[in-house]
């Protein structure tokens, strides 16, 4: 057994899952409140000027067709109970436009733009989704709505976890707006990542981020792990660094900063970030401690500190009473020249193990100790649960009695 083998495969477990981001899309449910505010907002812009083009460079042109004049009742009723809250008979009016040989195309897409956000409000998000695909096909809307269905159709592709679906959706919402907007090249850029395409995630999301005044915490997050996972260990620190000093006092920026320390072999930098969360009572999880004590086993001479994090994360309840737990413990023991303690850790860890090679561990500790009954014990429990070398534990059992 070796210190750096010991502390690498701690390391691992610790750090495994712990790199995170903050979602970098979300679709806006508006309150019927909201949504009737918005709308007097719009009459009253409406009376002085045109609506704002989102999308001036789009190669598509924007449909003149209005609502028909033998459908405008239904369409209005439909809004009336959207408006009141009503989302499932607004729903269903919704549905008889759409099936009305007689709508055009705007009542068409219309109303599947409403019966969109109905299913989104009632969290149907397939059902959401068609009615997406349904104003995309109607092509009824002017660029505004058009558009804004295909961006939101991305979202919610990326939500339900199509990747693939959303990576083209997102494409062909660029290719055909000519957008270059930040915020729309954060969705692309999350679409590669989810594919594990990093090099080309990584491209654009910093384009995306060079283009923002104030880019987003978020997107800063989510290159920093693209860096991280393509291997990009150098630009990982950079932006990890730039994402904790623009958010001290985000705990997950934080925290993502010391997983990238220690990806980076920093664990002196990991630790001093990890402790320093500690102090302020930052760390609240096992997960968290865990990260603490490993950045310090594999810091040469300080086990001790690794030690007191252990111990004060169990006395606290939040570090778990596990394997893993007490091994880290045990191996801190031994290589700090305290055996006796280091056996007791070794005897709580043996249990847990999921093979013998901890009680062979033990049975070594307790020899070196001159315990030979109990080093023969923990030998024969070594067997028992299975050991790669059962010649070593062999020879424990063999030794004389004293």
């Amino acid at each position: 057994m070796t210190q750096s083998t010991s502390s690498r495969s701690l390391l691992a477990a610790a750090i495994a899952g712990v790199l995170a981001f903050g979602a970098v899309t979300q679709v806006h449910a508006q309150s019927a409140q909201e949504r009737r505010a918005n709308r007097g907002q719009k009459s009253e812009a409406k009376q002085t000027t045109k609506a704002v083009e989102q999308y001036p460079g789009a190669t598509r042109t924007s449909p003149v067709t209005k609502a028909s004049a033998k459908v405008t009742p239904k369409l209005k009723k439909m809004m009336e109970l959207y408006d009141a809250d009503k989302g499932a008979e607004a729903r269903a009016i919704a549905d008889e436009i759409i099936a009305n040989t007689a709508a055009n195309a705007y009542d068409h897409a219309f109303a599947a733009q409403i019966g969109a956000q109905i299913a989104y409000d009632a969290d149907d998000t397939p059902a959401a989704m068609g009615y997406l695909n349904k104003v995309l096909a109607f092509n009824g809307l002017d660029n505004n709505g058009h558009f804004g269905a295909l961006l939101m159709l991305a979202q919610l592709q990326l939500q339900e976890d199509d990747y693939a679906g959303a990576l083209a959706t997102i494409d062909r919402f660029l290719t055909e707006t000519k957008t270059t907007k930040p915020e729309h090249l954060v969705l692309k850029g999350n679409a590669l990542y989810r594919l594990d395409r990093h090099a080309e995630a990584s491209v654009v999301l910093k384009q995306a981020i060079d283009a923002s005044p104030e880019p987003k915490a978020e997107w800063m997050q989510l290159l920093m792990a693209t860096y991280a996972e393509s291997g990009n260990t150098a630009e990982a620190v950079k932006m990890a660094e730039q994402v904790a000093t623009k958010s001290p006092n985000d705990k997950r920026a934080q925290m993502n900063l010391a997983v990238v320390y220690q990806q980076a072999d920093m664990f002196d930098k990991a630790a001093a970030v990890l402790e320093k969360m500690r102090a302020a009572g930052q760390l609240t999880e096992d997960k968290e401690y865990r990260q603490l004590y490993v950045s310090y086993l594999n810091l040469d001479g300080r086990e001790k500190q690794a030690i007191e994090v252990i111990n004060d994360g169990l006395a606290k309840g939040i570090v778990k009473p596990d394997f893993q737990a007490y091994l880290a413990l045990a191996q801190a023991y031994y290589f700090s020249d305290q055996p006796g303690p280091s056996i007791d850790a070794y005897k709580k860890a043996a249990p847990l193990a999921p093979d013998g090679e901890t009680y062979l561990n033990l049975a070594k500790a307790l020899w070196s100790e001159d315990r030979i009954a109990e080093a023969k014990e923990a030998a024969k429990q070594a067997i028992a649960k299975g050991v790669k070398k059962p010649a070593d534990a062999n020879k424990i059992i063999a030794l004389p009695n004293k």
